[in-house]
């Protein structure tokens, strides 16, 4: 016979509605569980992918180099584009060689956004605070991968999400670093501008 009392109830009797309730939770937590790998199975997949070296979904690979500085390797950078190698979407991964802060990055990127004098200093003071906060020290075989969009810039470290500046001149300055025909590195941006195929 009913007791009167709705599902859940307390007070039920060895039988009732008190021992189903368990069961339905744990079934509950199990189903969001799943449902929850399912949503994040494509981004921990690509993020995994990229550090295998396949290419970004929507892009291929164009040029590696290595990036010296006084004869010591600094890290070495690889080019993931579309049809034009230097417009978004692209990525650029930097896997360092060498122990570096996080703010020594910050300042060397600032250093030579400077060299193009497109960029006041007051931006530039606003940038460089933001890339200390933004990029962490790395080590070697630490990997950094920048991705320039269109009218952003997103970072991941070792495939993990850094953070993303929603400025479209702050994307493009960045890039220029490696992209631009004035950069302080100009073999190691013939190499990236360059298929591996040659094409």
């Amino acid at each position: 016979m009913a007791s009167g009392r709705r599902f859940g109830e307390a007070g039920g009797d060895c039988c009732g509605p008190r021992e189903k309730r368990p069961k339905i939770e744990i079934f509950r937590a199990a189903r969001r569980r799943l449902l929850l790998a399912i949503v994040a199975w494509p981004a921990s997949h690509a993020a995994t992918a990229f550090a295998a070296g396949e290419a970004p979904s929507g892009l291929t690979r164009w040029g590696s180099g290595a990036f010296r500085r006084w004869g010591f390797l600094v890290y070495d950078a690889t080019l993931w584009a579309g049809a034009d190698p230097q417009r978004p979407p692209l990525a650029l991964q930097l896997t360092y060689r060498r122990q570096i802060a996080g703010a020594d990055i910050a300042e060397a990127s600032v250093k030579e956004i400077r060299r193009f004098g497109r960029t006041d200093e007051v931006t530039l003071a606003a940038w460089g605070e933001r890339m200390r906060r933004l990029f962490p020290d790395v080590g070697p075989g630490d990997r950094i991968t920048g991705h320039y969009l269109p009218g952003a810039a997103h970072f991941e470290y070792n495939g993990r999400p850094l953070g993303r500046v929603d400025d479209p001149a702050f994307a493009a300055a960045f890039f220029a670093i490696w992209l631009d025909p004035r950069t302080s590195a100009p073999e190691l941006r013939a190499a990236l501008l360059s298929r591996p195929d040659g094409g």
